[in-house]
């Protein structure tokens, strides 16, 4: 019966109100970024927005290891990918300023695209040499100044709860900026709404921020990274969706 009464909630009421509060934000977000300062308009309309809407479909948010990074110091945070709260989640939780490294097609979202972009966000087209060498460029003139940057390493959502393997491009990017890594674990977004469906179901979602992975002198080795980032991320998941 509370499944039943929850849908109603959810497609009657909740998903008409978050439609609106998104076209609201995204327009708010654009122009705002139109007029100047997008470090604070691409940033905190979407991070009220992420916490409305994850208010809105009754999902909680607990933040463990917060003392582990400072409002002062630039990071590149790489999170695991359950589900669609993921973003959420980090926009309305993290509560430090960044931009997403995002999937090039999801430029073309309706209005929330235009938006990213007036955000200046960054878009990955990861098919190619070239665009790979263009997308650093775009993060090198983010990153200048004192931004910094989310990835999903995976570069899509888990089907089943465990996490995928990681694609390079993230670690390539802490490398050449020789910043602090973050690993971020997230755990509960994938009961919230996983892959495969546009049901949610209530409850809580846990963000653990692990110690930043600082640079040597010699700067990063990459596959040594990628490890030690996914054994940190790893280490805050249950044991059923754990690396064997």
């Amino acid at each position: 019966m509370k499944y039943f009464i929850y849908r109603i909630y959810q497609w009657l009421i909740a998903a008409p109100i978050f439609i609106v509060a998104t076209f609201i934000t995204a327009v708010i977000t654009a122009v705002g970024c139109l007029l100047g300062n997008a470090e604070f308009w691409g940033y905190y309309p979407p991070h009220v927005w992420s916490r409305f809407c994850c208010r809105l479909a009754l999902v909680r948010v607990k933040v463990k290891g917060r003392e582990n990074i400072s409002t002062d110091t630039s990071y590149i945070f790489v999170a695991n990918h359950q589900g669609a709260f993921d973003i959420w989640a980090i926009y309305g939780y993290l509560d430090h300023n960044f931009k997403w490294l995002m999937k090039k097609p999801l430029e073309k979202i309706f209005m929330v695209g235009w938006a990213c972009k007036k955000a200046k966000h960054i878009f990955v087209d990861d098919s190619n040499i070239r665009s790979i060498k263009q997308t650093i460029e775009e993060a090198e003139e983010t990153l200048k100044d004192g931004m910094s940057l989310v990835i999903f390493p995976e570069g899509s959502r888990t089907w089943d709860g465990h996490m995928i393997p990681f694609k390079r491009g993230a670690f390539m990017l802490a490398g050449e900026f020789r910043l602090p890594v973050v690993p971020i674990t997230i755990d509960g977004s994938f009961e919230r709404m996983r892959r495969d469906t546009y049901n949610i179901t209530p409850g809580e979602i846990v963000l653990t921020i692990h110690k930043p992975i600082t640079p040597g002198e010699n700067g990063f080795n990459t596959k040594r990274l990628m490890a030690d980032c996914r054994e940190a991320i790893n280490s805050a998941l249950p044991s059923k969706y754990q690396d064997a």
